[in-house]
């Protein structure tokens, strides 16, 4: 028999907590122990029901939800689902909370809140579901330190091109690999499911900490050593060949392996390109997406790696894609970047 998930609902809103409630007490392994209007009454009430799922609102009376949340993961980690109006804004909040260590944000309507609610439902549910058995991570408070130099002095490598794919918990996972590559890296092609709106902020927050340029990929650029693009949230990014050079392409079709932007999208694109040498990278997060893509470039010859279940918030992208065979070299998250290093300088060592 599956053990039933206790959640607790903080939000100001009376009618926001009874609709939450509503939709998680449906479910047969939920329930929802208690609710709170702000961060005092949740810190009593985590106390006292121990809930398995803390779902938050930002804005809050008092303390808000960010300083809530940052007390939380620093005094008693929990998983935590942001459930909050601000977060469709895809701004420095949503960032923080995420680099705070958020499992998963959830933007919430702001009008026509039972029927918008409605439509979301399922939604709220499976992140509310998933936070329950993921991982939870403690703050790290040295992600954006400035990193030590890399010793890095030439600026060729045989790889022409690093591929990236993550979901849940991918925001953490690609701090710890970004802002370590050398500014001679091979250009970086970023898919990471996130809402459209977010990523431009994302690439903001790692382009201030890295010595690679971080951007929002755009359509029909051309792929640049020291250059990290990040495929748009609500567009899918391919890479293709015009003559010699690669570019970005990017299109808005159907989500594919469940998901627009795809990872699967992004890594059939990299294994489909003639004489191109490539590393493929997959890491934490829910379902299947990219372990078939991954595939397709390990058995075009590119080097392929996915994250360990240890250090993944949620293993499943990486699990799938082991399953298959489409991993063929397993590492924690914080020797990824290392590992990069080692394939690209391997005499740099």
């Amino acid at each position: 028999m599956t053990e039933t998930i206790k959640i607790l609902i903080c939000d100001d809103s009376a009618l926001i907590r009874s609709i939450l409630t509503a939709i998680l007490s449906a479910e047969a392994d939920m329930e929802v122990v208690g609710t709170a209007i702000h961060a005092k009454d949740a810190r009593e009430k985590i106390k006292k029901f121990n809930p398995d799922v803390l779902t938050l609102d930002i804005e809050m009376p008092g303390m808000d939800g960010l300083s809530f949340l940052e007390k939380i993961m620093t005094l008693r980690p929990m998983p935590v689902v942001m459930i909050s109006s601000l977060t469709q804004k895809g701004t420095a909040s949503t960032m923080k909370a995420m680099e705070l260590g958020v499992f998963e944000v959830v933007g919430k309507p702001t009008h026509g809140l039972k029927e918008k609610f409605d439509i979301i439902s399922d939604d709220i549910v499976s992140k509310v579901r998933a936070a329950a058995t993921g991982k939870v991570s403690p703050i790290n408070r040295d992600a954006f330190l400035d990193k030590p130099e890399d010793g890095i002095k030439q600026t060729s490598t045989e790889f022409d091109l690093i591929a990236i794919g993550s979901s849940t918990g991918g925001v953490v996972a690609i701090k710890e690999i970004i802002p370590y590559l050398s500014k001679y890296s091979p250009p970086v092609v970023i898919t990471q499911h996130m809402p459209p709106g977010y990523i431009e902020s994302l690439a903001k927050r790692l382009n201030e900490h890295s010595k690679v340029t971080v951007k929002e990929a755009e359509d029909n650029e051309t792929l640049q050593t020291g250059y990290v693009y990040i495929a748009p949230g609500d567009q899918h990014l391919e890479v293709i060949r015009s003559g010699a050079i690669m570019k970005t392409k990017l299109s808005d079709g159907e989500t594919v392996s469940g998901h627009k932007p795809s990872v699967d999208v992004l890594f059939n694109s990299i294994a489909n390109l003639s004489l191109c040498k490539a590393i493929g990278i997959i890491l934490t997060g829910m379902g299947k997406d990219g372990a078939q893509g991954l595939l397709s470039m390990r058995e075009r010859g590119s080097k392929t790696i996915g994250q360990d279940e240890a250090t993944s918030v949620v293993y499943g992208m990486p699990k799938a894609a082991s399953e298959i065979g489409a991993v063929e070299d397993v590492l924690p998250l914080q020797k990824i970047h290392t590992e990069l290093k080692a394939l690209c300088w391997p005499e740099q060592r």
